[in-house]
């Protein structure tokens, strides 16, 4: 018994946040055109980052996503004034460097660019939400319904009930 209560505080893994703000190591390149062509489904496997890797930056991308009113144009994803982010189907590729190059430098006739607007660390938050939104992201890490759309009220969000006393009435 003693052995089972040592060894199992060793076998759960967490995952680490990087609380400091850091960035990718490896530098954005320039923006790139996707290599998207009519009837080519044999599209290569974006790369991953370490942003897409945690639920944390990923929700935290999602409470940016709202905060800087993205859904004013992408409609939560599903398009609008902005293109869908629900599709696999990007005009400017899905990997997270060409998001984060949309992000920063903005693309003719519509998405401004957030250069020095937007902290670099939030940048990468923001596009590994939206690659979550297209379905890019591990089940486990993507955010789930907002608390809005679920049927009943989120717990922090619902009436506090009065303390029972155990009594009949």
């Amino acid at each position: 018994m003693l052995l089972a209560l040592l060894v199992a505080p060793a076998s759960c893994q967490r995952e680490e946040r990087d609380l400091t703000g850091s960035v990718p190591e490896k530098p954005v390149p320039g923006i790139e055109q996707s290599v998207l062509h009519p009837g080519d489904g044999n599209n290569p496997a974006p790369a991953r980052s370490k942003y897409e890797e945690t639920a944390f930056d990923v929700a935290e991308g999602k409470r940016l996503f709202q905060w800087f009113n993205c859904s004013g144009c992408h409609f939560n994803g599903g398009g609008g004034i902005g293109p869908a982010l629900m599709d696999d189907k990007w005009f400017y590729g899905s990997s997270i460097e060409n998001i984060v190059a949309t992000i920063k430098e903005g693309r003719p006739n519509g998405m401004p660019s957030f250069k020095g607007l937007v902290p670099e660390k939030q940048v990468w938050q923001l596009a590994a939400y939206v690659r979550s939104v297209g379905g890019f992201v591990a089940k486990d890490v993507a955010p789930s319904r907002n608390d809005d759309l679920n049927a009943a009220p989120a717990e922090n969000r619902a009436p506090t009930p009065s303390p029972f006393n155990g009594k009949g009435p």
